[in-house]
């Protein structure tokens, strides 16, 4: 069976998570889960540079390794995930809505694809080899529908 095991129904809310831990809930990290959510798909550099770019001229923005420690914060405590889409740092989305993405090698661009469509597949690796995939860190590597038919090889 697919492991769907990040519910973020049953999670309790970020401050409660963080003091349970001994942490408080900062507003850096609020930004930063902030911008993971805006981003959508944002690498830990492109989050860095959103969190600048909201401070505005002269405003305070975490530094990258703040960003970097907060993204891994994030991600342990199940508030985000990160995916290794090829080569380069790995994008970081919000756990709420848990997805696997299709990449296109071709022009870079990122789709999110309901985990269902693993579903087979994951009971197939499961019962094989006992292995259960995450599918929130699956990505696919392939070519797009625009970049095939724009090399007039698009498949129905």
């Amino acid at each position: 069976m697919p492991d769907h095991s990040h519910d973020p129904q049953q999670a309790p809310p970020l401050a409660d998570q963080l003091r349970s831990r001994g942490l408080r809930l900062t507003n850096q990290r609020q930004r930063v889960l902030a911008a993971v959510a805006d981003l959508e798909h944002g690498t830990p550099e492109e989050i860095g540079a959103r969190l600048r770019a909201d401070a505005g001229p002269g405003g305070a923005a975490p530094d990258t390794s703040t960003v970097y420690r907060t993204l891994e914060l994030l991600d342990r405590l199940g508030l985000v995930w990160h995916t290794h889409l090829g080569k380069g740092a790995p994008v970081y989305h919000a756990a709420e809505h848990p997805h696997l993405h299709v990449v296109c090698a071709t022009c870079g661009k990122i789709e999110s694809v309901d985990p269902g469509l693993m579903d087979g597949v994951a009971e197939r690796l499961g019962a094989d080899l006992g292995f259960r995939v995450d599918v929130g860190h699956v990505a696919l590597s392939g070519t797009c529908r625009d970049c095939s038919a724009a090399a007039g090889t698009e498949s129905p």
